[in-house]
Formats: structure tokens, C-alpha cells, sequence
């Protein structure tokens, strides 16, 4: 048995360590949210959240995460009212939505460690995460208003 802690509750579950976490998470614990695209962790599709880092869990192995708190979309806020899924709907970034839980992940590192960024600091922060409808402008237009939208939640705390 392989503990884990994945959106603050501890899982216990019997796999081999060697699978990759996204399957873990997908077929094993059942959350959906994080994608499958490419499985050699070029896309981004799979990026959830590993002690607060951005991890492609398509290569990542079950056994790197025991012990370890995991973070996937579907615990990224507890009601989808994070800045970055309010943005995502506010600007309607979704195409097909297909990337968009990785694409958010990985921006929520990126404004964690650069609250306000500039451009190519959006570019170079999500340059791993492909978005096969094109929707990066409409990516960068929502990471700029999420974090407005933090700087404001910030001063009120």
C-alpha cells in the first residue's frame, strides 16, 4: 500500500510503485480532472500540483509521491472560484477545454512564485503546456486578470 495525500485527504492504495501518479490518480482514486495527452510529459495535459510544484504525472512515478501532498484541479479551490478558474471562465479561454486543467495548474505555480507577470514570463512559465486549439492569447489574457484579481484578494486578507 502507497499512501498519499491528494487534495488534503490520505489515500491508501495497492499499485505498483513504478505507475505513473496519473494513472493512479485517473483509475485507481478517480479523479477525472487531470488529462492524459501525450505520456512523455510534453504537453502538459497531466501537470497537477507535487509539494507545490508543477509535475507532469504522466512521468511521474506513484512511488515519488508517497508521503507527499498532491494537488490535482479538481483541489485547486474548493468551490472553482480560485482566481485563475474565474478568469478562465470570465475570458472563456476553452476551445475544446481539453489542456485547460494542466494550463491552469501550471499558471497557478507561476503566479504563487510571480504575482504579476509580464508577458514573456506567462510565455516562458507555460511554454510546456500545449494548447492544441491555439488559445494563447486568451491563456495570457486570463493569467494577467487572475493576477489582478490575487493582488486584490492579497490586500484584503
Amino acid at each position: 500500500m502507497i499512501k498519499l495525500t491528494i487534495n488534503g485527504n490520505e489515500q491508501s492504495i495497492d499499485v505498483d510503485p513504478q505507475m505513473p501518479l496519473l494513472w493512479a490518480i485517473r483509475d485507481v482514486v478517480g479523479l477525472k480532472g487531470t488529462k492524459y495527452g501525450c505520456g512523455v510529459a510534453q504537453c502538459g495535459a497531466c501537470t497537477l500540483h507535487l509539494n507545490g510544484e508543477a509535475v507532469r504525472s504522466c512521468v511521474t512515478k506513484v512511488s515519488r509521491a508517497a508521503g507527499q501532498k498532491v494537488v490535482t484541479i479538481e483541489g485547486l479551490s474548493q468551490n472553482n472560484d480560485h482566481p485563475l478558474q474565474q478568469a478562465w471562465q470570465q475570458i472563456d479561454v476553452p476551445q475544446c477545454g481539453y489542456c485547460h486543467s494542466g494550463q491552469i495548474m501550471s499558471a497557478a505555480v507561476l503566479l504563487r512564485e510571480n504575482p504579476n507577470p509580464t508577458d514573456a514570463d506567462i510565455d516562458v512559465a507555460m511554454a510546456g503546456n500545449i494548447c492544441r486549439c491555439g488559445t494563447y492569447p486568451r491563456i495570457r489574457k486570463a493569467i494577467h486578470l487572475a493576477a489582478g484579481a490575487e493582488q486584490k484578494v492579497g490586500k484584503n486578507e
